[in-house]
Protein backbone atom coordinates (compact mmCIF):
# COMPACT_ATOMS: atom_id res chain seq x y z
CA UNK A 1 0.00 0.00 0.00
CA UNK A 2 1.44 3.35 -0.67
CA UNK A 3 2.39 5.81 2.17
CA UNK A 4 -0.53 8.12 2.96
CA UNK A 5 1.09 11.36 2.00
CA UNK A 6 2.39 9.84 -1.15
CA UNK A 7 1.43 11.35 -4.75
CA UNK A 8 -1.71 9.44 -6.71
CA UNK A 9 -1.32 9.23 -9.88
CA UNK A 10 -3.96 11.33 -12.06
CA UNK A 11 -7.24 10.27 -12.71
CA UNK A 12 -7.08 7.39 -9.39
CA UNK A 13 -9.70 6.60 -7.77
CA UNK A 14 -10.08 7.39 -4.23
CA UNK A 15 -12.23 5.53 -1.92
CA UNK A 16 -12.48 5.77 1.42
CA UNK A 17 -14.31 3.00 3.79
CA UNK A 18 -17.62 4.05 5.66
CA UNK A 19 -16.57 5.58 8.98
CA UNK A 20 -19.41 4.93 11.54
CA UNK A 21 -20.24 8.16 13.73
CA UNK A 22 -19.30 8.04 17.94
CA UNK A 23 -22.92 7.22 18.52
CA UNK A 24 -22.96 3.78 16.60
CA UNK A 25 -20.31 2.27 19.05
CA UNK A 26 -21.47 4.09 22.47
CA UNK A 27 -25.29 3.06 21.60
CA UNK A 28 -23.75 -0.56 20.71
CA UNK A 29 -22.25 -0.72 23.95
CA UNK A 30 -24.97 0.54 26.33
CA UNK A 31 -27.46 -0.86 24.16
CA UNK A 32 -25.83 -4.43 25.22
CA UNK A 33 -25.09 -3.45 28.73
CA UNK A 34 -28.48 -3.16 28.77
CA UNK A 35 -29.31 -6.68 27.42
CA UNK A 36 -27.29 -8.64 29.95
CA UNK A 37 -28.36 -6.52 32.67
CA UNK A 38 -32.26 -7.57 31.49
CA UNK A 39 -30.75 -11.10 31.11
CA UNK A 40 -29.64 -11.20 35.00
CA UNK A 41 -32.46 -9.58 36.04
CA UNK A 42 -31.27 -6.21 36.94
CA UNK A 43 -33.07 -4.00 35.06
CA UNK A 44 -36.82 -4.52 33.87
CA UNK A 45 -37.40 -5.75 30.22
CA UNK A 46 -39.56 -2.41 29.10
CA UNK A 47 -36.18 -0.94 29.25
CA UNK A 48 -35.22 -2.71 26.19
CA UNK A 49 -38.10 -1.55 23.95
CA UNK A 50 -36.60 1.51 22.53
CA UNK A 51 -33.73 -0.47 21.60
CA UNK A 52 -34.09 -3.88 20.18
CA UNK A 53 -36.59 -4.41 17.38
CA UNK A 54 -39.74 -6.03 18.85
CA UNK A 55 -39.44 -9.44 18.04
CA UNK A 56 -35.70 -9.62 19.62
CA UNK A 57 -37.60 -8.52 23.22
CA UNK A 58 -39.25 -12.27 22.84
CA UNK A 59 -35.64 -13.90 23.05
CA UNK A 60 -33.86 -12.20 26.08
CA UNK A 61 -36.94 -12.92 27.54
CA UNK A 62 -36.66 -16.42 27.18
CA UNK A 63 -32.73 -16.07 28.44
CA UNK A 64 -33.72 -14.30 31.44
CA UNK A 65 -35.38 -17.48 32.25
CA UNK A 66 -32.03 -19.63 32.40
CA UNK A 67 -29.92 -19.43 36.05
CA UNK A 68 -26.98 -17.90 35.43
CA UNK A 69 -24.04 -18.69 38.14
CA UNK A 70 -22.68 -15.31 37.82
CA UNK A 71 -23.87 -11.83 36.41
CA UNK A 72 -22.39 -10.63 32.71
CA UNK A 73 -19.82 -8.50 32.10
CA UNK A 74 -19.50 -6.60 28.75
CA UNK A 75 -15.46 -7.02 27.58
CA UNK A 76 -14.93 -5.29 24.66
CA UNK A 77 -17.07 -4.76 21.16
CA UNK A 78 -15.82 -3.63 17.74
CA UNK A 79 -17.96 -2.53 14.77
CA UNK A 80 -17.78 -2.61 11.14
CA UNK A 81 -19.95 -0.80 8.94
CA UNK A 82 -22.25 -2.13 6.98
CA UNK A 83 -21.18 -1.61 3.24
CA UNK A 84 -23.25 1.53 1.92
CA UNK A 85 -21.42 4.64 1.42
CA UNK A 86 -24.25 6.79 4.22
CA UNK A 87 -23.61 4.42 6.79
CA UNK A 88 -26.80 3.07 8.45
CA UNK A 89 -26.21 0.01 9.79
CA UNK A 90 -23.29 -2.21 11.53
CA UNK A 91 -22.14 -5.64 12.40
CA UNK A 92 -20.86 -5.86 16.25
CA UNK A 93 -18.90 -8.30 17.47
CA UNK A 94 -18.15 -8.46 21.17
CA UNK A 95 -16.71 -10.34 23.94
CA UNK A 96 -18.55 -11.15 27.54
CA UNK A 97 -17.75 -12.95 30.68
CA UNK A 98 -19.79 -14.90 33.26
CA UNK A 99 -18.57 -16.62 35.66
CA UNK A 100 -14.70 -16.93 34.60
CA UNK A 101 -15.56 -18.15 30.83
CA UNK A 102 -15.37 -15.88 28.09
CA UNK A 103 -18.49 -15.41 25.24
CA UNK A 104 -19.39 -14.23 22.39
CA UNK A 105 -22.17 -11.72 21.49
CA UNK A 106 -23.07 -10.26 17.96
CA UNK A 107 -25.80 -8.16 16.94
CA UNK A 108 -26.11 -5.79 13.87
CA UNK A 109 -27.24 -2.26 14.33
CA UNK A 110 -29.29 0.03 12.06
CA UNK A 111 -30.40 3.86 12.03
CA UNK A 112 -34.30 3.44 12.25
CA UNK A 113 -35.91 6.83 12.61
CA UNK A 114 -32.82 8.42 13.16
CA UNK A 115 -32.13 5.99 15.76
CA UNK A 116 -29.65 2.96 16.54
CA UNK A 117 -31.67 0.34 17.23
CA UNK A 118 -30.40 -3.60 17.60
CA UNK A 119 -32.27 -5.31 14.94
CA UNK A 120 -30.76 -8.92 15.43
CA UNK A 121 -28.70 -10.90 18.60
CA UNK A 122 -26.74 -13.64 19.26
CA UNK A 123 -25.49 -14.04 22.89
CA UNK A 124 -23.29 -17.60 22.64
Amino acid sequence: APHPGAARPRGAQVSAAPVLPRAAAMFAESALRRVFEVIDRRRPVAQLQPLLAPPLIDGVIALTRVAHPAAATLRRIRLRPVDSADVTGAEVFGVYSRGGRLRAVAARIELVDDRWRIVALQIG
